[in-house]
């Protein structure tokens, strides 16, 4: 599987410009290593080639030359990615593993960002060649959206697109960097409070899941020891790795490195999902007993998400739609999976399998469901800004009407949690009878009403 790095130089800077340019200065060295520092010590101990040094110090130069041409929002983005690469290697985290994502990632940007349109937040693209699925994080450039490249590979899979699939292939393996003993498909940019390198159970739960997919096609060694390598992070702790200590000897497995007390469900599902077709694949024993440490948790935790009208994303608030249905869907597949019983193919099934089904049955009934709503305010006070309490069932878009007799006095409208939100009334002066009319719109467009009176008092 060839890498497809040096595609992208259009022409390599003189050696004599190259190893100027790779002297620190002693400003530069009081902070931390720079790019071309860094590089220049990973050549003289010998940890890289000649030709990867100087293409990816080309790169590097080629991308700051490009930030001191552009303006306004292209110069924002692609000089958020050089920082981002300055800062790995200030940290002293520009490994010879890391370099094939860090680099590319800048000259992307820079291909990007001095000749293509400018981009909305999220927007996905493809370059010529390549099947890799670039995101837009605003802020951030154009970062390689794993989760998005792997579920692409299932789909060549599935549909026996053997040409595209080994093609991603190629690109995905070379990209990986070595991590908590194996290796992780690394995310380069700020995102929630984490900075690179970070890595994803999501996305890698369904890497190894596709990685022993195509092992069970085409029998390439290389498929099935980046598998192998690739469980590494589901057996080490955060910052490392992703694996959170449960009660027993089960474990979950964090949606993001850098933030091991959150508890996202839909991407600890399908980590145990990618997890128990690896092992129904490969027959591993350690592939084993991580989907039984993280089936045992989730057998646990899948019920305390199920709130009776909607799901819940993490322990502290209710699922989006997008979020709602993916999780509907990885809870389907454990369900599917679980039915045949242990990936190692023990007959009976997991115990587990009623927790799993039926949970994706009640929440694919909760999208047709409509609210549950109901006035829970009696009596407010007079000229005050008032919360007007209600009782709602899962998250939508409530709107609250106030008359007095056939007159509309106040009306207002917001997308509140389910619970006991409060909507806002500017209360009148004059005491008295006022009728309230609520009107509820989920999530997934089912809408409700209620109805009833609240009493001014001065």
């Amino acid at each position: 599987m060839a890498p497809v790095r040096s595609k992208l130089i259009a022409g390599l800077l003189l050696g004599s410009l190259l190893i100027a340019l790779a002297a620190p200065g002693p400003a530069a060295a009081s902070r931390g290593p720079t790019v071309s520092g860094a590089l220049s010590a990973l050549l003289h101990s010998s940890m890289i080639e000649p030709t990867v040094y100087s293409q990816d110090l080309a790169i590097y130069v080629a991308a700051k030359k490009a930030v001191g041409n552009l303006r306004g929002t292209r110069r924002s983005e692609l000089q958020a990615v050089l920082t981002n690469t300055q800062a790995l290697a200030a940290s002293g985290q520009l490994t010879p593993s890391r370099l094939p994502i860090a680099f590319l990632t800048l000259e992307r940007n820079r291909q990007w960002w001095t000749t293509e349109p400018l981009l909305a937040p999220s927007a996905r693209v493809a370059f010529p060649d390549s099947e890799l699925v670039w995101e837009h994080y605003a802020g951030q450039g154009v970062q390689v959206q794993w989760l998005a490249t792997f579920g692409e590979g299932n789909g060549y899979f599935a549909n026996h697109e053997n040409t595209r699939l080994h093609q991603l292939l190629s690109e995905v393996i070379p990209l990986a960097s070595a991590r908590a003993g194996g290796i992780a498909w690394e995310y380069m940019f700020n995102f929630d409070g984490g900075v690179p390198p970070w890595t994803s159970g999501l996305s890698q739960g369904t890497a190894i899941q596709l990685l022993a997919r195509a092992y069970s096609r085409y029998h390439e060694p290389a498929l099935l020891t980046a598998a192998q390598q690739a469980l590494g992070i589901f057996n080490t702790p955060p910052p490392q790795g992703i694996r959170v200590t449960a009660a027993n000897g089960a474990a979950l497995y964090a949606q993001y490195s850098f933030a091991p007390s959150d508890r996202i469900l839909n991407g600890f599902i399908q980590s145990v999902v990618g997890l128990y077709d690896y092992t129904s694949i490969t027959k591993d024993p350690l592939g084993l007993s991580l989907f039984e440490a993280g089936d045992a948790e989730a057998r646990a935790l899948v019920p305390r998400y199920d709130t009776g009208f909607w799901s819940m994303y993490d322990q502290h608030g209710e699922s989006n739609l997008s979020y709602h249905e993916l999780l509907t869907e990885f809870l389907q597949h454990l369900c599917e999976r679980t039915r045949k019983g242990p990936p190692l193919g023990t007959p009976a099934p997991l115990t587990a399998d009623g927790i799993y089904c039926t949970t994706a049955q009640r929440f694919t009934a909760d999208l047709t469901t409509p609210p549950v709503l109901s006035l829970l305010s009696t009596t407010l006070r007079t000229s005050t800004r008032a919360g007007v309490k209600v009782s709602l069932s899962k998250t939508s878009r409530v709107t609250l009407t106030v008359k007095r007799g056939s007159k509309v006095v106040w009306t207002v409208t917001a997308t509140v949690p389910g619970g006991h939100p409060r909507l806002l009334w500017q209360t009148p002066r004059a005491p008295g009878s006022y009728s309230v009319t609520l009107t509820a719109t989920d999530l997934a467009g089912n809408t409700a009403s209620a109805s009833g009176t609240i009493a001014l008092k001065h």
